[in-house]
């Protein structure tokens, strides 16, 4: 199972247990303008006493930080942060929920768009006269003097933040994007200025502010993709309900849905949304439970039931008191989940990391390089052109498109995801789903519905059928195990009565041993009756019979001596037998693992086309053959219940916990299947290869756009006004390959 980030098992690693004194926040960053402030950010926390990981996103903005509570709090991280320059959401600042700053969001964007109409109005003109003078030497009366005035304002005003940002970066001893722009725009300004007094010298004073506008269009245009490559959480925020109906001494109030508190009485009418987590006292309706189960018939709910918020309640009049609210309810914790996998870095990021960390100065130094040579070998014209290729050797670089490669694509596979019922621990866990060749199924309740019923009942002759139903239910009464749980309804179907228990001793992995109606029961496998010495020969072939068709055959004895079959059949999923052969096809390895004997065990093999079979495994020894298969040499995913199978999941290389609605482990796995059904394991495989495959796309396009457009920078054939716009566009390419992902069909067909 991923380590990295991962809830409970990383705090587990690093502390044998103790985990009361470690926490894991997210903060929520504003001012980085690129990877190299996200570096800086990383470095400088990491460094801080207490804190044991620091992860900063780019392109989510945001930051996960593991610290120990002990040696470092909240407030303390939050000043390193602070103190490098940058702005971090706390609480208050970011409102009640993320429609605050999806607000916000759109403020920002609007700003940026009026600032980049009136920069770019005025490069138009710019680009106007430079035109005339090129075509048709149209020489402009004070040329120079209009070209000041034109690009003083792009310059110093709406570059203004970018000017900022390269101070706040380089007073910390770090270097940004922002630098190379700050640079390059302020040498040509300078030049400009310089050619008032220098004859026969080219002004790029104009060109200045051109470099200045084509950077913040690249800007305006990267935020636009970035906010779309986040649409996964505003898709889950606009699920929930905006406001509940509360009953307060006696009287209806409708009140946002952030002051509901647990225990309040809410009532909801049809059609309406349930507004949080809840458990029904009146009434009985039908609930449109699809955003949790993927269900698509709407459940039948009643006094005793639980309903679950941004579920819709479809004809019935019902009050409900809310057990669980804010973050606590069902839909916050997915939203929480998506936002830190968006945030997580996975393993493939890191060369691009290391490379963003010394590209600044390398392209300044580069730029220096590229100044001297061209003064010293330039000939005719050396000072111009040693100034024009420097400016557009810092201009055209762009550590930025390595920066996006890899988290936008991440920020939009994470959340597709979650809008198809697949929740993502984090971005280790998506990467090393590539790598994946064999996958273990629980058997129960993941290749099977879970919910088993009684076949036969089969008796030796002393008792009759309805006799050993009868005691048999006795001596499961209260059990949660599928298999007890189908002898109990089989019993209040029948209108049997089960008799009451006494002495009551579950045998774990072999059956139960009670008192019942002052008999003396047994209810278990082979093993448990070989190890109270009980014959079973007369009923052997028999219960091989059974055993063929599938079915789980428990010997009932009664007073030592043998008294009966009861056989269980657990029901294969409809979608079991569609996903199994598409990973089959497409070369993984599967197999079945199962407390069930092995004859049951290759009946639902058989069914499914599973490949590999292990049976007779007891839950403390699921984890040993994950294991085992591991020492083999095979990258294991275990497809669990995420409660039952934690230790088996928490031993794969990735742990998926497969189940629905409220009671899925979310913090057992690294991979949660909300909806319950075993084509989403396919689906987040094709999501992962991907993912990955846009991953590898954008970094590869990210390095040869540098690779290439440097040296042409240094040759001095490139305009520094057309190395800001294509420094911008390498950004945005990035950006809109990523999203590229939203169009992909993720069909239960991997290829």
């Amino acid at each position: 199972m991923t380590q990295a980030m991962n809830g409970g098992n990383e705090l587990e690693r690093l502390t044998g247990g103790e985990e009361n004194s470690l926490a894991k926040e997210t903060f929520e960053v504003t001012g980085m303008t690129c990877v190299a402030c996200a570096n800086g950010i990383e470095k400088a926390l990491q460094k801080k006493a207490g804190i044991k990981e620091a992860a900063v996103n780019f392109a989510a903005e945001k930051v996960i930080v593991l610290y120990d509570r002990t040696k470092t709090n909240r407030r303390e991280i939050i000043s390193v942060i602070e103190d490098l320059g940058y702005g971090v959401l706390t609480e208050k600042t970011e409102g009640q929920n993320g429609r605050d700053k999806e607000a916000q969001e759109q403020a920002e964007l609007l700003a940026r768009k009026r600032i980049l109409i009136f920069a770019m109005g005025i490069t138009a003109i710019i680009e106007i006269i430079m035109l005339l003078e090129i075509l048709y030497h149209f020489h402009l009366p004070y040329h120079n003097w209009v070209m000041l005035a034109a690009a003083t304002p792009i310059v110093f005003w709406a570059g203004l933040p970018t000017h900022r940002g390269a101070w706040r970066s380089i007073s910390h001893g770090s270097t940004n994007m922002d630098v190379l722009i700050s640079l390059g725009t302020l040498s040509a300004y300078v030049w400009g200025i310089v050619s008032f007094f220098i004859p026969y010298t080219v002004s790029f004073m104009g060109i200045s502010g051109m470099i200045m506008s084509f950077h913040l269009l690249g800007r305006y245009l990267e935020a636009i993709a970035k906010s779309k490559t986040s649409s996964a959480i505003r898709k889950l925020l606009e699920l929930g309900a905006k406001t509940a109906r509360i009953i307060e001494d006696g009287v209806e109030r409708e009140i946002s849905v952030d002051l509901v508190r647990v225990g309040d009485v809410i009532v909801v009418r049809p059609g309406e949304k349930i507004p949080v987590d809840g458990e029904i006292i009146q009434g009985h309706t039908t609930i449109d439970e699809s955003m949790v189960t993927g269900e698509s018939l709407p459940a039948e709910k009643t006094v005793g039931d639980q309903v679950v918020g941004a579920t819709i309640n479809k004809n019935g009049f019902i009050h409900f008191r809310a057990t669980k609210v804010g973050k606590d309810t069902f839909l916050a914790q997915i939203i929480r989940m998506v936002e830190e996998a968006q945030g997580s870095k996975a393993p493939i990021q890191e060369l691009a990391d290391k490379v963003t960390g010394y590209f600044v100065p390398v392209v300044i130094i580069i730029s220096l390089a590229t100044l001297s040579g061209w003064l010293l070998l330039g000939g005719v014209e050396a000072l111009d052109r040693a100034v024009f290729a420097a400016i557009a050797v810092l201009v055209i670089a762009c550590p930025c498109a390595l920066g996006l490669a890899t988290p936008t694509a991440i920020m939009v596979g994470t959340g597709i995801g979650a809008e198809r019922g697949i929740l993502i621990k984090d971005a280790t866990s998506l990467q090393t789903m590539l790598d994946v060749d064999t996958i273990i199924f629980d058997k129960t309740g993941t290749i099977t519905k879970g919910e088993p019923s009684v076949t036969e009942i089969i008796s030796t002759g002393e008792l009759a059928e309805d006799e050993l139903l009868r005691l048999a239910a006795g001596g499961e009464t209260g059990s949660e195990h599928p298999l007890g749980q189908a002898i109990v309804r089989a019993a209040l179907e029948r209108a049997i009565k089960p008799d009451s228990t006494t002495d009551f001793q579950a045998i774990p992995g072999k059956g139960i041993r009670a008192v019942i109606a002052e008999k003396d029961v047994l209810l278990g496998n082979r093993k448990l009756m070989a190890e109270m010495e009980i014959k079973i020969d007369s009923m052997e072939k028999t219960m091989a019979g059974l055993e063929e068709e599938g079915k789980t055959a428990m010997l009932i004895a009664v007073n030592g001596r043998l008294a009966g079959i009861i056989a269980v059949a657990d029901i294969v999923k409809e979608d079991s037998r569609r996903a199994i052969a598409a990973l089959t096809k497409a070369g993984l390895t599967t197999a079945i693992l199962t407390g069930d004997n092995e004859r049951t065990a290759k009946t639902i093999a058989r069914q499914v086309g599973i490949d590999r079979i292990l049976a007779q495994v007891l839950p403390d020894q699921k984890e040993a053959e994950v294991r085992r298969l591991q020492e083999e040499g095979h990258v294991v995913a275990m497809v669990g219940d995420g409660i039952n199978d934690a230790p088996a999941l928490a031993q794969a290389n990735v742990g998926i916990a497969i189940g629905s609605g409220t009671d899925i482990a979310i913090e057992a796995s690294d991979i949660t299947l909300i909806r319950g059904d075993l084509t989403s394991v396919v689906t987040a495989i094709s999501l992962s290869r991907h993912t990955f495959k846009i991953i590898r796309q954008n970094l590869f396009w990210a390095f040869a756009y540098n690779v290439l457009a440097i040296p042409i920078a240094t040759s001095g054939r490139l305009s520094p006004a057309i190395a800001a716009l294509a420094m911008a566009l390498s950004s945005i390419s990035v950006l809109l390959n990523s999203l590229r992902l939203r169009r992909q069909k993720f069909d239960t067909e991997l290829k």
